[in-house]
């Protein structure tokens, strides 16, 4: 995740660079269920308004929660499917606050209303995020429900007025890229605490819509947006929070986007990007799904690290004996193509490792999903650039199974 309001309140006032303390344990994003009352285009974990089998049970959950507090884990993000589905995500949530765990609920929110939110407020969640693809019709054409976007921004206010930290979490492709300066007017406006902005990722349903991902210029212009919204409320010092994940090129695009409008912090805020590193996945942001199944993030359903019914989490999390993982942990990657010779790879780490591994069969290959020109990040092309092609059934083979060996 990309902390655009961080970077930005450094420039408007710099601080000392301090020495980067890593963080006790990864932050757990939590599929605690997969049935879900919506259909969304681009839902990774494929949801549907059905019972999935196998699903851990309550005193399993708090098994797995007593391993992650053990093991350091700050952050424990309850999703689905939609988790308030789940019965029992109360006592779940709740116990989770008495471990001393940030607690986030990540939400549709159309099945939160007056008869719930009372609860909802009483566990006391850090954070609570809902989705929204759009204004009105679009976000409802992607969630395939008639009224959904009516129903999530009343959950939006419910929350708020229930004093609960709110953000909004929204995708960009092709077909909604053009509501992004409607949501940013509606988070003003509505008085909501956080935006999250977050590129298509290749998983799930995300990937079989992957033909509709923003275009590169595209991708500029959003985030052109977004730096001068966020601009805008650290200037007139209004607290507002704007977050973008799943595309680690947008800091190498804010210390270009530095460099025209604050060339003289240009070195100050690259040491600081440079200290976050870029993309996290398998090893400070990581997924249990449903079924207890660890993944390096979310976007990796199809590959799973072990299972926490066989192995606890920390043990399956340091395991890196597993060659995915094994590559995720080394620093620096050993990433090929574009992010190979990129020169600000240490500040996005070769972004994100998914996209390459859905069009490629390779998670080292570069990301296609890179939307700076050649000239931008220093490199002399010598071969095409990989592009995103539609999506078809027919599966690629992996590296693995080709039987190649990861690069030392």
């Amino acid at each position: 995740m990309f902390r655009l309001s961080q970077f930005m309140r450094e420039i408007r006032w710099p601080t000392p660079i301090a020495q980067k303390r890593a963080p006790s344990g990864p932050v757990v994003i939590w599929n605690l269920v997969r049935r879900c009352n919506l259909a969304c285009r681009h839902c990774y974990s494929i949801s549907a308004d059905i019972d999935f089998p196998g699903e851990l049970t309550r005193n399993e959950v708090f098994a797995v929660m007593d391993d992650l507090q053990a093991f350091g884990v700050p952050v424990l993000i309850l999703s689905g499917g939609e988790p308030l589905l789940r019965t029992d995500l109360y006592d779940i949530a709740a116990r989770a606050k008495s471990m001393g765990f940030y607690v986030g609920l990540s939400t549709n929110g159309t099945l939160i209303d007056a008869s719930n939110i009372g609860r909802i407020a009483a566990v006391g969640f850090d954070y609570l995020g809902v989705s929204l693809d759009g204004i009105a019709e679009t976000h409802d054409r992607f969630r395939r429900l008639p009224g959904a976007y009516r129903q999530s921004l009343r959950a939006i206010r419910l929350a708020r007025d229930a004093g609960i930290k709110v953000g909004v979490r929204f995708t960009l492709t092709q077909e909604n890229q053009h509501d992004l300066p409607g949501l940013l007017e509606l988070i003003e406006r509505e008085r909501i605490d956080k935006f999250y902005l977050s590129h298509l990722n290749y998983a799930g349903r995300g990937n079989v819509n992957r033909k509709t991902d923003a275009y590169h210029e595209t991708s500029r212009r959003a985030m052109d947006l977004l730096f001068d919204t966020c601009w805008s409320y650290v200037r007139r010092g209004i607290e507002k929070e704007f977050v973008t994940g799943n595309n680690d090129a947008d800091g190498v695009y804010l210390l270009l986007w530095l460099r025209r409008h604050f060339p003289g912090l240009e070195h100050h805020v690259r040491a600081l990007l440079a200290q976050w590193g870029g993309n996290a996945s398998g090893v400070n942001v990581a997924n249990i799904d449903n079924l207890g199944n660890v993944h390096p993030d979310t976007m990796w359903w199809h590959y799973s690290l072990g299972n926490v019914r066989d192995r606890p989490f920390s043990a399956i999390w340091s395991d890196t004996s597993d060659p995915l993982m094994a590559g995720l942990k080394t620093r620096p990657r050993r990433v090929k193509g574009r992010c190979a010779a990129c020169a600000y790879f240490d500040i996005c780490g070769g972004n994100t490792r998914v996209r390459a591994e859905q069009l490629t069969g390779d998670p080292w290959q570069e990301d296609p999903a890179g939307y700076l020109a050649d000239e931008e990040i220093g490199v002399v092309a010598s071969q095409p650039r990989l592009t995103v092609t539609p999506y078809t059934r027919q599966r690629v083979q992996t590296w693995q199974e080709r039987g190649e060996r990861r690069e030392e």
